[in-house]
């Protein structure tokens, strides 16, 4: 698998993203959905990575500096075809690399409270993030968990591990 910046201007990311909106529309009530759409995904602030094997487009994630030394990870999506191969933990894993050469303090996220999002909430939880309070301009709301990193404190087991 190799992870690269994207430029989200290719088809299969626009698919793969499409999916993910229809993916967590059907999960989350409107008013509780934060995922980007593409052209929010382009802001200055976000960096976006997708995931390939050859010409195959597995998954996709982003981080959105929000604050100094403080980043949100966004879109971690797999595609449904590639779901428990490791592909969301290889994106996790490059993304803390990256917070950590860009010398952030912490990542923080959101993610859906529901039983469909307990396998990212585990993912997340292997790595280290723990739940905290919302943070930026996320408000308490029963459909949404708030999970954050130090990565000030030592290492997650994750963190220096390549990317196969």
């Amino acid at each position: 698998m190799r992870i690269e910046e994207d430029d989200l201007k290719g088809p299969e990311i626009a698919a793969l993203l499409q999916a993910h909106l229809a993916h967590t529309g059907r999960l989350s009530p409107a008013e509780s959905m934060h995922a980007l759409d593409l052209e929010a995904l382009r802001a200055p602030e976000i960096t976006f990575w997708t995931a390939w094997e050859d010409d195959l487009l597995l998954g996709c994630g982003a981080v959105s500096a929000f604050q100094p030394g403080h980043g949100e990870i966004k879109s971690m999506h797999t595609a449904a075809a590639h779901r428990g191969k490791g592909v969301a933990a290889g994106i996790l894993s490059h993304i803390v690399q990256i917070a950590r050469q860009r010398s952030y303090k912490r990542l923080s996220l959101e993610t859906g409270s529901m039983a469909a999002f307990a396998p990212a909430r585990r993912l997340y939880a292997q790595f280290g993030f723990v739940p905290c309070d919302p943070f930026g301009t996320y408000r308490e709301d029963p459909c949404s968990v708030f999970m954050t990193l130090e990565l000030s404190a030592l290492k997650s087991r994750h963190a220096g591990k390549p990317i196969r």
